[in-house]
């Protein structure tokens, strides 16, 4: 039941709040009130699914502006993620094709969620200097470092350097989050929903761009992941 109900509620949702979020993007200081809107799209889809969301975010400021570096599992971490931190307002870093959703993508642009394009160097250059300008403004910002979602939940996959210049380049603090059974609720290329509970622990935060410099991305990369993969590891047992 939960599964039809999921199916028949996400179009129709989606649709209400992208409009809403469209109508408030500029409401309010630095797009609060369709922040707001995203994470109520969120709970109520993740309602209909009949997921529960179990947090721990004791180790975060909710005064600060992170960077929130997440391992990625299903098309449900979105609305997981929105759900879980609602009182940080952030964007996503997202790849180029969710723009071209029609309705949800132009309410995604226009709230300020920074498209980028890996297959163009240029077009890449150009979303990090937005991602800049967007935590540069107060707004968080959330990178998925995989890339994209992982099928195999042994263990994280490798981690992308597009992520770590994203963070060196934001100078924000970076605050690594686990998120563990998503997969679980509806995998990569799955179409069966199963309702069940999703973990979903923040690290404690850190400074990369004082630790780290561009040319050490890499080492940065590989600390990250051990980091993350403990913690993964560890939320697994």
């Amino acid at each position: 039941m939960r599964a039809l109900l999921f199916k028949l509620a996400v179009a129709p949702l989606t649709f209400f709040f992208s409009s809403l979020c469209w109508l408030f993007a500029h409401v309010g200081k630095n797009g609060l009130l369709s922040h707001w809107s995203e994470c109520q799209w969120a709970k109520c889809l993740l309602w209909t699914a009949g997921v529960r969301i179990e947090a721990d975010l004791s180790a975060l400021d909710p005064a600060a502006t992170y960077i929130f570096m997440a391992n990625h599992q299903s098309h449900m971490d979105i609305p997981i993620l929105f759900a879980a931190l609602p009182g940080y307002n952030f964007r996503f870093l997202a790849k180029e094709s969710l723009f071209a959703i029609p309705v949800f993508g132009p309410a995604m642009r226009r709230m300020g969620h920074v498209a980028i394009d890996r297959g163009n160097r240029r077009k890449a250059m150009e979303s990090i200097q937005e991602a800049v300008h967007l935590v540069d403004s107060g707004v968080g910002l959330l990178v998925f470092p995989e890339g994209t979602r992982s099928m195999d939940y042994s263990r994280l996959q490798e981690f992308k350097t597009g992520g770590m210049i994203v963070a060196l380049k934001c100078r924000a603090m970076v605050a690594p989050i686990i998120v563990s059974g998503s997969g679980n609720i509806l995998a990569k290329h799955g179409r069966k929903l199963t309702p069940g509970v999703v973990r979903v622990r923040a690290l404690p935060p850190f400074d990369a761009a004082a630790a780290y410099s561009l040319k050490q991305r890499d080492t940065f990369k590989n600390d990250l992941w051990d980091r993350m993969d403990a913690a993964y590891q560890e939320m697994r047992s």
